[in-house]
């Protein structure tokens, strides 16, 4: 048995028969922790508040509980058949997408009905999917109040409601849609409500009991915050040693799949463009790319096409890509929640990982805070045991330029700042 699995087997569970075959015909047979704690409570009604590390199967445990609701639960009172009858919320794109894959993949005999929606594209194919009736409606918070509110669907039938993330949901400022959403479903004893992060901050507890009926805190593994399969360290260069150093270290490592985390899209686009002028094939992800691209983008990276993604914290959650053997902070993380999802990426459904760290001059300050948060200090490797070869220029990222700004009338105030300032000299190489 896998290590990452533990001996309590799904056909142990008080499942209902078409999602046993479900699971059998995606090939779960044993639970992880996380499943294996909260599974039970979940199916015996109890409201739960999970932590697990990303990659530990919470989204399974959480779909199992939804689809076992729906399955075995009377549909509510004057239910029109088209309403969803459960909810489930997640901060990012990618991560609502998962979820969605993971359901169908569990819904081959259920067949209830499943529909995702989230910002960047298919506003009306979305917008039709919902009306044509969903039992399981998956999304982020943006799209769906923008269908809530123009009366696309309701939430007065919901018996199962799930917050993935929620960590997530405070810190990209959605907290405000949450709580909207959450004052429009049926009170915390008609329905089953569960909560599951890789963080469960105070703020997030709050919530938790405030909108769920009295949730079990289920977590697993919470006093080691960084996984046991994750390979730590870190180097200290200086800013000028960082490009070099990060090509000395693919050079002599030759990782099968590696994500590079960048703080900034100036960063990601500098980065991209010492990997692709020295002959390493990147994707570029930042909170700027289009949805169509970024798609484009994470599936040549999942495919190979690309070995190397280089991404802002944007990437850091929500993605489930097989295979990343290794993840590069050439900026180390101001947040230390976020180090922990960055890292994350690897390591995952019981694999092994390596995470290596820049703590450079301008993010070292970030160092005693994150080693403070995940309980042990990060193994020092020397830059200077590297070979650092000579870097080949960069490529210069292709981006539209910006959109031509429109004249001050001669009457504001900002005309004389303006009148007599020099005129940029045009590039060369625009």
């Amino acid at each position: 048995m896998s290590a990452h699995l533990t001996e309590q087997a799904f056909s142990g569970l008080p499942l209902h028969d078409s999602l046993q075959k479900g699971l059998q015909a995606a090939g779960f047979e044993f639970c992880t922790p996380i499943q294996a704690k909260s599974l039970p409570l979940l199916l015996a009604g109890q409201d739960v508040a999970g932590q697990a590390q990303t990659g530990t199967g919470k989204t399974i445990a959480f779909l199992l509980a939804t689809f076992q609701k729906l399955l075995m639960s009377e549909k509510p009172k004057n239910w029109n058949g088209k309403q969803p009858r459960a909810f489930i919320l997640a901060p990012t794109r990618e991560l609502a997408n998962q979820i969605a894959k993971d359901a169908i993949l569990l819904n081959t005999e259920a067949k209830l009905r499943i529909a995702v929606a989230y910002g960047g594209k298919d506003y009306e194919k979305q917008k039709t999917e919902i009306t044509d009736g969903v039992d399981i409606l998956i999304g982020t918070p943006g799209r769906l109040l923008d269908f809530h509110k123009q009366g696309v669907f309701n939430l007065k039938s919901i018996q199962a409601i799930v917050l993935d993330e929620a960590d997530r949901m405070f810190d990209l400022g959605f907290i405000k849609d949450v709580r909207y959403f959450l004052r429009r479903v049926p009170a915390a004893s008609e329905r089953l409500g569960m909560l599951f992060s890789a963080t469960l901050s105070y703020k997030v507890i709050e919530l938790a009991y405030e909108h769920m009926n009295n949730p079990e805190k289920v977590e697993v593994a919470a006093g080691k915050v960084a996984s046991d399969r994750i390979e730590e360290s870190v180097f200290y260069p200086a800013n000028e040693e960082k490009i070099p150093l990060l090509l000395a270290l693919i050079k002599r490592i030759n990782p099968l799949r590696g994500i590079i985390f960048v703080n900034t899209k100036r960063a990601a686009d500098r980065v991209w463009g010492y990997l692709e002028g020295n002959d390493y094939k990147a994707a570029l992800l930042s909170g700027d790319v289009p949805q169509k691209k970024r798609e484009g983008l994470l599936k040549k990276f999942q495919d190979g096409e690309f070995p190397f993604l280089v991404a802002t914290d944007v990437a850091a959650r929500g993605l489930h890509i097989p295979e990343v053997s290794h993840v590069f902070n050439y900026d180390l993380p101001q947040d230390v929640e976020d180090y922990v999802h960055r890292i994350g990426r690897t390591a995952r459904a019981g694999a092994s990982g390596v995470a290596i760290s820049f703590a450079c001059e301008d993010y070292a300050f970030s160092l005693p805070d994150i080693e403070q948060y995940i309980k042990h200090k990060l193994p020092v490797s020397a830059a200077s045991n590297e070979v650092l070869e000579e870097v080949k220029p960069a490529i210069r990222v292709a981006r539209k330029p910006p959109a031509p700004q429109r004249k001050k009338p001669a009457h504001s105030s900002s005309h004389k700042r303006h009148t007599h300032s020099a005129k940029p000299k045009p590039s060369g190489n625009r």
